[in-house]
């Protein structure tokens, strides 16, 4: 049983190439299906969040990343009587388009895109699922449903002022209605993302070395969070005091979120998933002070896991690895496979940029150790 504002699939606005039904899935369990067979989730394994591939086992990757995401949205999505099944679809998905080496290769990416008209990740992802996924006889990308499209568009708000051109190019023949929100699972999709990776930086950070337990127990919720294992489990060891106070930090975030969008779901009065889109603004929603002690956990890591000395100094390095493949790309676009060459330059860029967006973090530094050195 779903709630009546949840997204059903029986009402889905359907796929931009029509397809007969399925005797045993819904339209949006095909949806997460393909999402999960596609060449691109597949590529996440070797894509980092905030370290470089090679630096460890056991640090978080795009693919790891983006399945705690489904689970906490499944759970979320359950409790709030939404549809579990569109919601792990848009998690599996929210980040497709991400280039190798995280928000440092976006960066790098986007600087070399001016020109062409810039470089934006959920943007890229709508392109990936749309058409350079080429695996089906009838259609390329993944045909998902109107609904599951939408929600990997603007699961993070309405999508307001110029459109990223691989958005666009979708767009017009197949309007998304940027410029509403979303359906609530994808607004519980787009919770469960900071749920994870305020949760798994936390984590990695300490796995890292760049901070010790000692240096967050200052922090709202987790200082409170480690009191309480060190009340139930006095001179647990190391590993385990971590694990189960992080868990409980894990578990206050996802209790907030139920109850401030329980409580935002029953003002609201929605009686169609549609009318979701149309309050103008997110049901699903930390609360305020919860939010603002979240933002005091961002300010810590931001300060000593994402600007700390040995990660900035792998920035810079990948940063020249992505600027590097940009520029020897567009002298010589011979240097790639063959079908990525195009006859003008925009087109030519926007293939560069659809190349290299798709590359893990080891098939980047590998390309770049294959070019030649520049005079």
């Amino acid at each position: 049983m779903i709630a009546k504002y949840a997204s059903k699939a029986e009402e889905s606005r359907g796929r931009l190439v029509p397809e007969g039904g399925s005797a045993h899935r819904t339209c949006f369990q095909r949806d997460r299906d393909r999402i999960i067979h596609s060449s691109a989730f597949r590529r996440l394994k070797h894509k980092t969040q905030v370290f470089v591939e090679h630096e460890g086992d056991h640090f978080r990757t795009r693919l790891t990343h983006s399945i705690e995401v489904a689970q906490v949205a499944r759970t979320i999505a359950r409790t709030l009587g939404l549809n579990q099944v569109l919601t792990e679809a848009v998690a599996l998905a929210h980040d497709l388009g991400h280039t190798p080496f995280g928000h440092t290769g976006e960066e790098a990416l986007n600087a070399c895109m001016q020109p062409y008209g810039g470089f934006d990740h959920n943007a890229q992802a709508i392109r990936i699922v749309t058409a350079l996924e080429r695996h089906y006889a009838e259609f390329d990308g993944l045909n998902l449903t109107w609904e599951t499209l939408e929600g990997i568009a603007k699961h993070n708000g309405p999508v307001l002022g110029p459109l990223p051109y691989a958005l666009s190019e979708y767009n017009e023949r197949f309007d998304l209605e940027l410029k509403t929100h979303a359906s609530a699972e994808a607004q519980v999709a787009a919770l469960a993302d900071d749920i994870a990776y305020n949760n798994h930086d936390l984590d990695d950070g300490l796995r890292a070395g760049l901070f010790e337990v000692e240096d967050i127990l200052h922090l709202p919720i987790v200082g409170a969070c480690f009191d309480e294992v060190d009340g139930k489990y006095p001179g647990l060891d190391k590993e385990r005091r971590r694990h189960e106070a992080l868990r409980r930090v894990f578990g206050v975030m996802v209790e907030d979120v139920l109850a401030e969008s329980q409580k935002r779901l029953a003002a609201s009065a929605a009686g169609s998933a549609q009318d979701i889109r149309d309050l103008g603004a997110p049901v699903v929603r930390f609360s305020g002070s919860l939010w603002q002690d979240l933002r005091e956990i961002r300010s810590f890591l931001f300060g000593h896991m994402y600007r700390h000395e040995t990660v900035k100094k792998m920035r810079v390095e990948t940063a020249q690895v992505v600027r590097d493949l940009f520029e020897a790309y567009l002298d010589n676009p011979s240097l790639m496979p063959e079908g990525w060459q195009a006859d003008e330059e925009q087109a030519q860029a926007r293939m560069i940029s659809d190349y290299i967006a798709g590359m893990t973090d080891r098939f980047a530094l590998q390309s770049h150790a294959k070019l030649e050195p520049r005079p």
